[in-house]
């Protein structure tokens, strides 16, 4: 019977309208928006190497390897391809659940690569405090890069932030928009409470007007935080204009400039397991050498030893 229902749900569509199907279903379950945009950048990467328009009942694990051999063969990055295996796998875990197919497959274990992140040359550069005579977005982004450096939060995060949500008095600032869902709080340094003081008087506005706003009071777009970032970089002479670079940034001197620990760091970056914290950890050990000879046995064993002298 559940058989019959399959063949009816499916019948004379192809892998594309199915695939719309399943992002329906997941937009209805409430995924965030910005990962429903990522499907569809998915999909539309994943057409150059399969052919979406095919009937959905031909699709077969064959047909996914034939995919993996021709994205290798193209010289596609091999954790690209372990990205888009990884959208094929939860669609098709998704059609396993719904009994419109029975097709499985594995997924690719992405390779550790080392994050790149803003070095402190760079970061003195950009942290710099602009003239008294600048425009507020350039004052705004200085701030906005000031608040990266001491909350490593995601774009999204910040652009969502609302002046209701800034408790100088506490110290403290509540995140209401994070890639897991959930509401968080982060601490401020005291730095960042007088940088917010003199900002706020500036940027004024009604407690849920958003904190980091375009020059008109309105909300930063995707594309205009990022441009916003890129022109503000660039203006400095500095060639990295990655905004969530920042993020890998915070993680690195956390751990191994200020001395964090993984558990706090998990807590601080909003991340729900210490999967993402762990890889952190291992891909920023070489940094941990600046430090080495204060632990380093063989350093220690050829330490001057002083003679005790009255």
């Amino acid at each position: 019977m559940s058989r019959k229902i399959t063949m009816n749900r499916t019948e004379n569509k192809t892998f594309e309208q199915v695939f719309s199907m399943f992002i329906t279903s997941r937009t209805a379950n409430g995924v965030s928006d910005a990962t429903i945009r990522n499907y569809h950048q998915h999909l539309h990467s994943i057409s150059k190497y399969l052919d979406i328009q095919m009937p959905f009942d031909k699709l077969s694990k064959s047909t996914i390897d034939d995919m993996i051999v021709a994205m290798r063969n193209s010289n596609l990055a091999y954790n690209s391809i372990a990205t888009y295996v990884r959208v094929i796998k939860t669609f098709l875990t998704w059609c396993n659940e719904e009994g419109l197919s029975d097709v499985k497959i594995k997924g690719l274990k992405e390779k550790e690569t080392v994050k790149e992140t803003y070095t402190d040359e760079e970061l003195e550069i950009l942290l710099a405090k602009p003239k008294k005579d600048c425009n507020f977005c350039e004052y705004r982004n200085w701030v906005i890069v000031n608040f990266l450096l001491n909350s490593g939060c995601r774009a999204a995060t910040i652009r969502n932030i609302q002046n209701r949500d800034v408790d100088l008095q506490r110290k403290q600032v509540i995140f209401r928009h994070n890639k897991n869902g959930k509401i968080q709080v982060i601490p401020l340094c005291s730095l960042m409470c007088n940088i917010l003081i003199d900002y706020m008087k500036i940027r004024q506005g009604e407690a849920e007007d958003y904190l980091f706003c375009d020059q008109y009071g309105e909300m930063l777009t995707e594309n205009g935080l990022r441009l916003a970032i890129e022109r503000y970089n660039k203006k400095r002479g500095v060639s990295k204009t990655s905004t969530h670079l920042f993020r890998h940034t915070f993680a690195r001197k956390y751990l191994v400039d200020c001395g964090g620990d993984a558990f706090m760091l998990q807590r601080l970056l909003g991340h729900s397991t210490l999967n993402m914290t762990k890889h952190y950890c291992t891909i920023f050990d070489a940094d941990i050498s600046k430090n080495y000879d204060r632990v380093s046995p063989l350093a220690q064993m050829h330490q001057e030893k002083k003679k005790i002298t009255k």
